[in-house]
């Protein structure tokens, strides 16, 4: 750890690490249910850095070309990435890891003193190539088909659970 980020470390403090977690997704979580745990995952995430939600709109109704409506979601996540943001986009071909994984993931990009990582789940049509080509990794959260909403909510855990890991907390045992 750098000594800024070491400055930065507190002990007891809310957060422990001056990393951001950002979350970017297209359209809203309709579901009452799966957006009642996501917001209980983002909450529990507020507690180990600051969490932020950004929501881009659907890229068309089911009369708009899926290849148009994708190119189209796709400007819009990448209008609202920074340049200097760590991005981790979910895609079925992406890499697998284990929660073990993600949480040494994570834990070595707040060691190397980055300021932000920001998790990116496109929408029901997959995510554009140009928002692949941004991220710095692709995570596949398993090989099964979800829904864009359940894949929020399965990355919001995974990522508290990361945490929770990182922490030495009962959560993951």
């Amino acid at each position: 750890m750098d000594e800024g980020a070491a400055r930065r470390f507190r002990k007891g403090s809310k957060y422990a690490y001056a990393m951001k977690l950002g979350f970017l997704w297209v359209g809203k979580t309709k579901s009452a249910p799966l957006r009642s745990l996501l917001d209980d995952y983002l909450g529990r995430l507020s507690k180990f850095a600051p969490v932020t939600v950004s929501v881009t709109r659907e890229g068309g109704g089911s009369n708009q070309d899926p290849i148009r409506c994708v190119q189209m979601e796709g400007e819009q996540l990448l209008a609202r990435i920074k340049p200097d943001e760590l991005v981790v986009v979910l895609d079925s071909g992406g890499r697998q890891m284990t929660s073990r994984e993600l949480a040494n993931y994570v834990e070595s990009k707040m060691q190397a003193a980055v300021k932000q990582i920001t998790f990116v789940v496109g929408g029901h049509a997959g995510v554009h190539s140009a928002v692949k080509q941004r991220a710095d990794l692709e995570l596949s959260l398993g090989p099964m088909t979800l829904t864009h909403e359940m894949a929020r909510v399965l990355l919001a855990e995974q990522v508290y659970r990361a945490f929770t890991i990182i922490r030495n907390l009962p959560y993951q045992r």
